[in-house]
């Protein structure tokens, strides 16, 4: 983030070896870097630093490694002294994203009882916040204006989001008149215009991908940008379906479904189920290019958020601490039951296929729940806890240890969590895709796998994508990979009679 002046950058500054990220200072001039934090702690990092408007402050906030705790500091750039602005007991979130042009006061999200993240108003001289909504859900702070009398947030209402714009002095919010998906601002560093009438957006939905619109604050919105090619029309992709079921113990499990077009109820239909990465996120309604890709080609598609998913307060995100690959595992499972109950499934022609988390989650399931899956594919997951914390970054250590504990003293858990113990009772033949210079899962993990099924005489395929890391950044290998799966599927699932 530029300084008012434009003669420096505030910025967030990790040494490759080192597991805590601070806040540093670049001048552009000299291009020298000095840290304004010194983080000593492992397992908290500092993130979203931005300037005051006389340049003389920059506010941050510190988070904790697994997500369930952070405050918020101010900072003085002369001299370094912080002070924290949001001191409580216990855990709670707090992170600022804007400050008023009057410089009195900050617009942050904040847990409200339950870890629910509401938006407040932080007044800098009393340090007291006052709140401008009360949701269950997850909503997000946004902007102040430009002259300080409006500011904007996002609500995340069950995996869709709606972006809002509020009275700095009533904090009434309305919603912003946008097709409903999932809607953000993206501006850095602002997503208001500099004259304050407009507001860009950036929407997507299951049939659209990513565009951003202009939001006349006066009048309607309208499309900026048009990423689709021609050819590819929202009445040729079938939309996401809402859905909810029960677990095997009554939890409540959102997911996203997305149906073929014209297809025969009955039992004869092959389905993928696709577990997100994180485990700390969430599937929101947006463009994927891997659902498009087989919903398109006559496969039912379930995109659950288990237990350990953001969105739905800190007790369900932290319902598979320790648990890795149970009761989150479960409710991918039970998402399978709640399609074969829909009568279009035949319970023979089930795939699962997610990177990251998700590839862990594909692992654990073949080979945990073998006789559930009939094909697998799995990009860039996690085989074995303990030789993933070897090899990856140090940041990454300190949050794999707040998800699994300590690694000597709950040994355990790391073992009973990692697939490396079940993967060899896996039935379903499983391609694997990974990058060779991922840092999040060293190729390590994937090099563990495909050894481990070709000595047990398992079916398995892979390949390793040069010069990419955690997923595929290159638009050649983004298409190969899709095209690898969607063949995959088609070999194992779509021929199985």
């Amino acid at each position: 983030m530029w300084s008012p002046d434009g003669s420096r950058l505030a910025l967030n500054y990790k040494p490759k070896t080192a597991s805590a990220i601070d806040v540093a200072i670049l001048d552009w001039k000299t291009r020298a870097i000095h840290n304004l934090t010194q983080e000593k702690t492992k397992d908290h990092n500092w993130a979203n630093p931005f300037w005051s408007h006389d340049g003389k402050t920059i506010y941050a906030s510190r988070a904790n490694a697994n997500f369930t705790d952070s405050d918020v500091y101010r900072m003085e750039v002369a001299t370094g002294t912080s002070e924290n602005l949001t001191p409580h007991e216990g855990q709670r979130r707090t992170f600022v994203s804007s400050v008023s042009p009057d410089g009195h006061t900050l617009l942050v999200g904040s847990d409200r009882p339950g870890g629910f993240p509401n938006v407040a108003l932080l007044d800098l001289a009393t340090k007291q916040l006052t709140w401008a909504t009360d949701t269950k859900w997850e909503a997000n702070a946004g902007d102040f204006s430009p002259d300080g009398k409006e500011f904007t947030y996002v609500i995340n209402a069950d995996s869709r989001s709606d972006t809002f714009l509020a009275d700095t002095a009533t904090r009434n919010g309305a919603k912003i008149n946008v097709p409903s998906g999932l809607n953000t601002y993206p501006g850095t560093p602002s997503s208001f215009s500099p004259d304050g009438s407009r507001l860009v957006v950036s929407h997507q939905s299951s049939i659209q991908p990513n565009d951003l619109w202009i939001y006349e604050l006066a009048k309607q919105a309208r499309q900026l940008t048009f990423s689709a090619v021609a050819s590819l029309t929202a009445t040729k992709i079938p939309a996401s379906t809402l859905v909810h079921y029960k677990s095997f113990d009554g939890k409540i499990i959102s997911a996203f479904v997305w149906v073929p077009f014209n297809l025969k109820r009955d039992g004869s239909n092959p389905a993928i189920v696709l577990p997100h990465g994180g485990p700390t996120g969430q599937t929101q309604d947006a463009f994927n290019r891997t659902v498009v890709a087989l919903v398109t080609r006559g496969y039912i598609c379930i995109a659950p958020n288990p237990r350990g998913s953001t969105g739905y307060g800190m007790e369900f995100q932290l319902a598979n601490t320790r648990d890795l690959g149970g009761g989150d595992l479960q409710d991918e499972v039970y998402g399978v039951k709640f399609l074969e109950e829909s009568g279009y499934v035949d319970p023979k022609k089930i795939g699962i296929t997610g990177g990251s988390y998700g590839g862990f989650m594909t692992l654990m399931a073949i080979g945990k729940t073998p006789d559930i899956w009939g094909a697998g594919v799995e990009a860039y997951g996690i085989i074995n806890w303990y030789t993933m914390l070897q090899h990856e970054d140090p940041r990454l250590q300190e949050y794999e240890k707040s998800l699994l504990g300590d690694p000597e003293k709950d040994r355990a858990i790391y073992e009973a969590d990692s697939p490396l113990k079940y993967i060899r009772n896996a039935k379903a033949p499983l391609l694997v895709l990974q990058g060779e210079n991922d840092i999040r899962v060293p190729k390590e993990e994937a090099e563990q796998v495909v050894q481990i099924l070709k000595e047990s005489g398992k079916i398995v395929d892979s390949h390793f994508y040069p010069n990419e890391g955690h997923g595929f950044a290159k638009r050649e290998n983004q298409i190969d990979a899709i095209r690898r799966t969607v063949e995959w599927f088609d070999r194992y699932l779509k021929n199985k009679n």
